[in-house]
């Protein structure tokens, strides 16, 4: 199983964090261990100072795949879930000003919030899919997959040039604007449409 997240993939988001928009996927992974599912808290490592939330929509592979053409790409994903990619920010920042890979800032235990996954025919994917994060009750990231730069299918297509899709795997599609600071004490809660899917509590 292997967790593919894909970065700036919303023009706000990049802006917001002064990042150039990308004009391809740009693509980092986390490994099995990064996983936090079935709502358990999330407790700040000792190693950051700065520990962000960034919610997104998450695809389940259904379909083993190399080199997916486009016209076959909806057949390798069926079900979606609300994710929260955990950034460490600050070391985030140390790695991207000495061009270092950042992973210690992105893929470290338990980095990788994910709710259950719900059917794709439970929401109108062409209207565009609608995702939230509230943080102590209030809305701080309100988010639309048409908005998306690089759309699902686009996602499909591009990954399996670079890692064969495995059945299980998972690709976190990337943040809307509104990504912040957590701090101990803090609840987090993601809906897609109306549905709340996750619950986590930060410690």
């Amino acid at each position: 199983m292997k967790i593919i997240c894909i970065g700036r993939n919303y023009s706000d988001h990049a802006k917001e964090l002064n990042n150039p928009v990308p004009t391809k996927p740009l693509i980092f992974m986390k490994p099995p261990s990064a996983l936090l599912v079935k709502n358990k808290p999330m407790y700040i490592p000792d190693f950051t100072k700065n520990l962000h939330y960034e919610a997104e929509i998450v695809l389940k592979v259904c379909k083993n795949g190399k080199h997916v053409q486009a016209e076959f790409a909806k057949k390798y994903y069926k079900e979606i879930a609300f994710g929260i990619d955990f950034t460490a920010r600050d070391l985030q920042d140390q790695c991207k000003a000495k061009g270092h890979p950042w992973e210690i800032a992105k893929a470290f235990d338990n980095s990788a919030a994910l709710s259950e996954f719900i059917s794709l025919k439970k929401v109108n994917q062409a209207a565009g899919i609608k995702f939230q994060m509230k943080k102590n009750g209030e809305v701080v990231q309100d988010g639309n997959t048409k908005d998306l730069i690089f759309d699902f299918d686009f996602l499909i297509c591009y990954v399996s040039k670079f890692f064969k899709l495995q059945m299980g795997d998972y690709i976190f599609t990337g943040t809307p604007a509104g990504v912040g600071p957590v701090q101990i004490g803090d609840r987090l809660e993601g809906f897609i449409e109306e549905e709340k899917l996750m619950d986590c509590n930060i410690k």
